[in-house]
């Protein structure tokens, strides 16, 4: 990899702001000054330091973001804001992409990664990878209610979900457990059995937990145990 892509891709700025770093001698690579920005290096052999402090390289990152209401899921959007306006920019710099989505209204846990093959594991209809949420409803729930979630609810287009588990909370609160992730799914099957959605967040997508000491609109990074969770579910 050339050195200047590296030191741009690590958040170092553009390949024209890394050759102004390197021109000033504020880049070593094995402890030697480097007078070109263009040269070949090996991230994961080769010691690149900046002012004498050493960057560690990351090729992926994975984010654990509370989504608040009123963010789209998606990186851009040319009226709305969007997660990725709550994401600072050194950490925009590998190019993060939600995993799934929440609805705009929708507030709780977000991935948010680079890791296109984790991705689409974590989202393969095939992997069956169970999605929790708390839902504030219109009506208290009845058992009736409670086994037609269990069997499958047919929705307003003739589709029928795959067995979800609904249990209520407390009044007018239900936790919700689904393996799928259709558009507006949760609010389509409540509505389906004569309910409404008034409220709803996700706390958790396969092994992974919303951290409850992230407030609204915060995120922070995954750590190795959370990371290789993921990975082996």
């Amino acid at each position: 990899m050339r050195l200047d892509k590296f030191l741009a891709n690590m958040g170092y700025g553009s390949r024209k702001d890394v050759k102004t770093l390197v021109k000033k001698k504020r880049i070593t690579v094995n402890e030697k000054i480097i007078r070109k920005a263009d040269i070949h290096i090996e991230p994961h052999k080769d010691q690149i330091k900046y002012d004498d402090k050493l960057i560690q390289y990351k090729e992926y990152i994975y984010l654990m973001l509370h989504k608040p209401a009123g963010y789209l899921s998606a990186t851009e959007d040319q009226k709305q804001k969007t997660v990725l306006d709550l994401i600072k920019k050194q950490d925009k710099v590998l190019e993060p992409f939600p995993v799934g989505r929440l609805d705009k209204d929708t507030e709780g846990l977000l991935l948010l990664t680079n890791d296109g093959q984790l991705a689409h594991k974590l989202l393969s209809p095939r992997k069956h990878v169970d999605k929790i949420y708390i839902a504030k409803i219109a009506m208290n729930i009845t058992e009736r209610e409670v086994r037609q979630f269990a069997e499958g609810v047919q929705l307003e287009d003739g589709y029928l979900t795959k067995p979800a588990r609904l249990r209520t909370i407390e009044d007018k609160m239900v936790e919700i457990t689904i393996t799928e992730g259709k558009f507006h799914q949760i609010k389509r099957m409540f509505e389906a059995v004569d309910n409404s959605v008034l409220y709803l967040k996700r706390l958790a997508m396969g092994t992974l937990h919303l951290d409850e000491k992230l407030k609204s609109g915060e995120y922070r990074e995954l750590t190795t145990e959370e990371l290789d969770q993921l990975r082996s579910q």
